[in-house]
């Protein structure tokens, strides 16, 4: 069906088509409940090989949806019919906020990546508790992925911060704190051990709920090396690595700017978070997300000490089925691999 649509859906603006879809997704959920079912028999796969307890929390299998699709937490229930094993709503600020000026989401088709300027356009942490106070808790893991309002100052953005762990310590499971989108200016800027720990001090004192990192693929290894291991010692439960990329050198057009995913940073991606991995594994939880958008690429990072994985490019471009092939190629390849869980081949390749 997928198929059928998506040709239509290419023509349409990018943001007027994310639209459509989450239209459509939140129409069955309200007035065609009966459909969820039809797609959570079509698309959930249930099996114990898959199934993990991660920070207390119960996973049914390891493919998440990253942030940026639900940014508002209106597409959480019919979402988590399509086989996720957890979700995140996000990434939002405490004012609500249109974002970056439009054009500010292109496709690359040939490429199966997408390049995206979007800026943290959301409804606001009031409008999204509100919501959420009608969905949690929840059959699956919820993430809150939270981020700074573009006119605050990196100065004043522990506020900003604090009021979203404040408001939403009983709304979500974890929290994902984003300082690395390239599409609020000088956010990246806060990505340092100095910063990182005043938040993590003080979030500690807010909620016990678990706190992640995301942290970009374009940090040197080194300073991304050494500002995780402070957010080990601060009190990071985790890190997805990684968010978008401003590489810009792996693109054909003359945009400089935004983020890029998708297919395009499938080896960056890999690469920077088999270099983090060699050195954090066992020590945190890490989740890889960019460019993964097979079971074959899902189970490398597994490999390589993954314990969950996220995807939101590759689903654009193959469809809602993606979950369901992931997780079912995964058990495949763990049982040719003679592993009886997947918590054998977590880190395989680094043992």
């Amino acid at each position: 069906m997928y198929d059928f649509f998506k040709p239509l859906l290419f023509k349409m603006d990018p943001e007027n088509a994310h639209s459509l879809v989450e239209y459509s997704l939140r129409a069955l959920n309200a007035i065609l409940p009966g459909a969820l079912s039809f797609l959570a028999y079509k698309y959930i796969v249930d099996n114990e090989i898959l199934k993990q307890n991660l920070l207390g929390l119960e996973f049914a299998n390891p493919v998440g949806l990253a942030g940026g699709f639900d940014k508002n937490a209106t597409m959480i229930r019919p979402l988590s019919a399509l086989g996720f094993g957890f979700l995140e709503f996000g990434t939002f600020t405490p004012l609500a906020q249109e974002g970056n000026e439009k054009p500010r989401l292109f496709r690359l088709v040939k490429e199966e990546s997408i390049q995206n300027a979007m800026g943290f356009n959301n409804q606001g942490a009031d409008v999204i508790s509100k919501r959420m106070t009608q969905n949690y808790p929840f059959v699956l893991p919820l993430g809150a992925n939270i981020g700074k309002n573009k006119l605050t100052s990196n100065e004043n953005a522990l506020n900003d911060y604090f009021t979203l762990l404040r408001s939403f310590k009983d709304l979500c499971d974890y929290f994902i704190i984003n300082i690395s989108s390239p599409n609020t200016k000088n956010l990246r800027d806060l990505q340092n051990e100095e910063f990182l720990g005043a938040l993590l001090k003080e979030a500690k004192e807010i909620t016990t709920k678990p706190i992640l990192i995301k942290i970009a693929p374009d940090m040197e290894f080194k300073d991304a090396l050494s500002f995780c291991e402070g957010a080990i010692e601060k009190g990071a439960s985790g890190f997805i690595i990684a968010n978008t990329s401003t590489d810009y050198t792996l693109l054909n057009n003359n945009r400089t700017f935004g983020g890029i995913s998708g297919k395009l940073i499938t080896q960056k991606s890999g690469e920077f978070f088999h270099a983090l991995s060699k050195e954090l594994f066992g020590r945190t939880l890490l989740i890889a997300s960019g460019g993964i958008d097979s079971a074959e690429v899902a189970y490398d990072r597994i490999k390589k000490g993954a314990s969950l994985v996220q995807i939101f490019t590759a689903m654009i471009f193959k469809g809602p089925s993606l979950v369901r092939d992931i997780n079912e190629g995964l058990i495949e390849l763990l049982r040719k691999d003679g592993f009886l869980h997947i918590s054998e081949a977590i880190g395989v390749e680094l043992k």
